[in-house]
């Protein structure tokens, strides 16, 4: 892959559930070491598209390009293989379990047909200091006992474990209070400044214009524009989220 080679390209891709067009023709193009904030209304889409391309809900038409390469994704394995990683709003981790075990959740390394606790830990440990990340005090505290942004923080931590080139967040900063969510705004920018593609769904705008680098506005199945954060206003992105019109001259 070229550095002008996006990572993820979306090209026409369209899903419908019976009778109901849910993606109509959307485009998309992610690029490596960019936060893309994906954007829109309930009902817009925008769940369907990261399951298309997590393949949960694969497209029924249209191209999906990854590093440069015309790819298939028909289950969640194609996606994991390929190096994406979703983290979905429920976060799907085990409150019973330690940090170093929900990482692992269901990938355990074994060694002798054992599970090989030290690697694992070891494995944890590089990967919360890759991040930067110095809010937990052990990474054999319980889940149970942490709070929303290091959940979160574990969440994503087993996101890139996995060498990840994609990480897709659902919601990061939902029911989060205002220091927590910064502590996540600036992992989810640590995550691009480490080179990997972000992206990024959220109903706060003001989180989206803190951390991204290009907007993607969905609109009734139909993506309206993808433009740099940088290049627009937070009042214009409403326009477009409500009423699938961008002021001329936005337009991607």
């Amino acid at each position: 892959m070229s550095s002008e080679e996006p990572l993820l390209e979306l090209r026409g891709v369209q899903k419908s559930f019976g009778a109901v067009e849910v993606l109509r023709g959307v485009d998309l193009t992610v690029r490596t070491g960019r936060v893309t904030a994906l954007v829109g209304d309930n009902g817009a889409g925008k769940s369907t598209l990261i399951k298309g391309v997590a393949g949960i809900y694969p497209f029924d038409e249209g191209e999906c390009r990854f590093e440069g390469s015309v790819v298939h994704v028909k289950s969640p394995r194609d996606s994991n293989a390929l190096g994406i990683e979703v983290v979905y709003q429920d976060l799907a981790l085990c409150d019973n379990l330690d940090v170093v075990h929900n990482m692992f959740l269901g990938r355990e390394l074994t060694k002798n047909s054992m599970v090989d606790e030290d690697t694992m830990e070891g494995r944890a440990r590089e990967t919360l200091d890759g991040l930067s990340v110095r809010t937990l005090q052990s990474v054999r505290t319980r889940v149970a006992s942490l709070s929303g942004g290091q959940r979160q923080t574990v969440a994503i931590a087993r996101a890139v474990l996995w060498n990840s080139k994609l990480v897709i967040l659902d919601e990061p900063t939902a029911a989060l209070g205002v220091a927590q969510t910064e502590q996540v705004l600036r992992l989810v920018r640590r995550l691009a400044d480490n080179g990997l593609g972000v992206i990024i769904i959220s109903h706060n705008l003001n989180d989206v214009f803190q951390v991204a680098d290009d907007i993607a506005v969905l609109y009734l199945g139909e993506m309206v524009a993808q433009i740099e954060a940088s290049s627009t206003t937070r009042d214009r992105i409403v326009t477009a989220i409500t009423t699938g019109e961008l002021n001329a001259g936005d337009a991607a």
